[in-house]
């Protein structure tokens, strides 16, 4: 079985919310079938059905009690919940974020992703406004983190470089460079409505992302 069919298997044999419910038990501790059936208010003849299925996906494993050899134990193969992640990507020698003005999502997405990584990182636009906006230095800045007001904003031409993975973080951006990205995140200009709120946005809907995107680049 291919790991993509393995996968696939494993969401399959999950999606039965009773199922997901018996793998929910089974991430405290072991169980014996009655133990679950208890604890789910489930007949006998039902757990044995879906201790079958998941038993078939290889999700869980069955051990029969060193006291009382009629017992069986259930418990989950400590594989599954990596095989259920996304496979890892290749670490690049540099992260490039671009935006169009590079002054506001790609300058807080190269903040946080300094602060998450060790993977180098920087930042650039399309079209670089002259400063870098008071409120994105404002937003890192309430989560802890520093964007040196006076640094110039920078066009990509000047930054890129070969082995970068760019990352447009503005539809524009993405759209001017007509697939010369890597990859692209679809985040809302917070400038538009240039308020303390919009820059949190921007900064959380970043965060989750790179979290996200560096937890596989570090498992490669």
């Amino acid at each position: 079985m291919t790991d993509l069919a393995r996968r696939a298997a494993i969401f399959a044999a999950l999606a039965d919310q009773t199922r997901l419910r018996i793998v929910d038990l089974l991430t405290l501790g072991d169980l014996a079938s009655s133990e679950i059936g208890s604890a789910l208010d489930l007949r006998s003849n039902l757990i044995a059905h879906h201790l079958g299925v998941l038993e078939s996906a290889r999700i869980i494993t069955r051990t029969r009690s060193e006291f009382d050899r009629r017992r069986s134990y259930i418990g989950l193969r400590p594989e599954v919940f990596e095989t259920l992640a996304p496979p890892s990507v290749p670490a690049p020698a540099r992260v490039l974020f671009v935006c169009t003005a590079n002054s506001a999502r790609s300058q807080l997405a190269e903040a946080i992703w300094r602060d998450a990584s060790p993977i180098d990182v920087a930042s650039a636009g399309t079209r670089p406004a002259p400063v870098v906006n008071a409120e994105a230095t404002a937003a890192a800045a309430r989560h802890g983190l520093v964007i040196d007001p006076d640094r110039r904003p920078r066009h990509l031409d000047e930054v890129r470089a070969d082995g970068d993975l760019v990352i447009t973080v503005c539809d524009d951006a993405h759209e001017r460079l007509l697939a010369d990205d890597d990859l692209h995140w679809s985040v809302r200009d917070p400038a538009r409505l240039g308020t303390p709120a919009a820059f949190d946005a921007a900064f959380d809907t970043l965060s989750q992302r790179i979290r996200a995107l560096s937890s596989r680049l570090l498992a490669a």
